[in-house]
């Protein structure tokens, strides 16, 4: 193991709060000490079927810790993604069914190990011990803690005041969170900031139980690529780590410039020396940020993709957008149609470049639609059914359109 000053030096970066740190400091020495590995631990409800950028500034951590050489425990929230964590909601969550949340573990346990170093992490699902639990197992549980201190959280007394329903299911989410650091006898729990009231209680319920209370560490929560709201599959703004090199790299170039040292410090993998170049360079003004995002969009797809498809998906985007090419490579799209014309909105969303004929129609009318490299603008505009063109919606959008009587 390393000597205490390494470890704490690395165990402190990136993090926002460390409670108490003066516990996690005593734990981290005396697992030196002893040589016993810390138990970190983080769960992860699969309540969407993807992990995106958000979920691996957890999952950097942790990796982290285990090149450190202590323990890592991934909790999959089998019983916990029923329920719903309710942290920053103002509303209760809809329930996901066992089957669905069984469809998206699989998914997340394929992609934690892009991150995580497999044959060294314990992998738990807390139906484990949940499914075993009686009634009177969980009435006791569910007495450690207040209503009263329920409401403390932000989330819930906003809620209460505002006369919105909060479910009783919601509020054993804390109790459940905090009963898997029971379970698995955790030493260290690590989550962002959204989920401080949760890892308190952890603390708490180990308390009752017997257990030394764990330490927390608290982490910055990713900013999705509106800049605005926190990365989430629900809200579209997020950078998948299982999609297409092309996509995280196009998404990429896409954020904000306010992004962009946010986005090196929590989810790149760069040289803390160049690191420090980099906000030199956007505080001076000296670099167009264009040139950053290129570079880390290269950076993120090479860490999930490798080295070869993130310098294509660079080339193809500066090809692409800057030299206005349509990429190498392009899918074709058939569409049926016995009549010699149709709507090119319609065709658009055929095509899968939108939704919805009323969002095909926006794109024609702020003019991000091309055909054959020729700009479109009328919403109602028709094309012949009889030819073969190039459709391009957008930046990233494009179809080889032909058709079939």
């Amino acid at each position: 193991m390393k000597s205490f000053n390494e470890q704490w030096a690395v165990v402190r970066s990136g993090t926002v709060e460390i409670l108490p740190e003066g516990e996690l400091e005593k734990k981290l020495a005396r697992s030196i000490q002893e040589n016993r590995p810390l138990r970190v631990k983080q769960g992860f409800d699969p309540t969407a079927p993807d992990i995106h950028l958000g979920h691996t500034v957890g999952l950097r951590k942790l990796k982290q810790f285990q090149d450190l050489g202590h323990q890592i425990v991934l909790i999959v929230g089998d019983y916990t993604g029923m329920v719903g964590d309710p942290s920053g909601r103002s509303a209760t969550r809809p329930q996901l069914t066992e089957e669905e949340v069984r469809r998206y573990a699989d998914t997340y346990q394929k992609q934690f190990f892009k991150v995580l170093d497999r044959s060294k992490t314990e992998v738990r699902w807390n139906g484990e011990w949940f499914s075993k639990m009686s009634f009177a197992e969980i009435m006791k549980l569910a007495s450690r803690i207040t209503v009263a201190r329920m409401l403390e959280r932000d989330d819930f007394e906003k809620r209460y005041r505002s006369g919105e329903p909060i479910s009783i299911h919601e509020m054993f989410y804390p109790l459940m969170q905090a009963y898997d650091s029971v379970a698995v006898k955790a030493d260290i729990e690590i989550g962002g900031t959204d989920q401080k009231f949760n890892l308190l209680t952890g603390r708490q319920i180990q308390i009752d139980y017997g257990q030394a209370p764990q330490a927390i560490l608290t982490l910055p929560i990713l900013a999705g690529t509106d800049g605005v709201l926190r990365m989430s599959k629900s809200t579209g703004n997020y950078i998948g780590i299982d999609e297409s090199p092309e996509e995280m790299f196009g998404k990429t170039m896409s954020i904000p410039d306010n992004l962009i040292i946010s986005y090196f410090e929590l989810v790149a993998d760069v040289p803390l020396e160049r690191l420090q170049e980099i906000r030199g360079l956007m505080q001076s003004g000296k670099v167009n940020p264009r040139d950053l995002k290129l570079e880390l969009g290269e950076s993120l797809v090479r860490m999930y993709h490798g080295a070869d498809l993130a310098t294509a998906a660079r080339e193809g985007f500066i090809r692409q957008f800057s030299q206005r090419q349509a990429p190498a490579e392009i899918e074709s799209c058939i569409i049926i149609s016995p009549e010699p014309r149709m709507r090119l909105a319609e065709v658009i969303v055929k095509a899968g470049g939108a939704a919805t004929l009323g969002e095909a129609k926006r794109k024609i009318e702020q003019s991000g639609v091309r055909i054959n490299d020729t700009v479109l603008t009328d919403p109602h505009a028709l094309v012949e059914t009889t030819q073969t063109f190039l459709l391009n919606v957008g930046k990233r959008f494009y179809r080889e359109i032909q058709f079939k009587g």
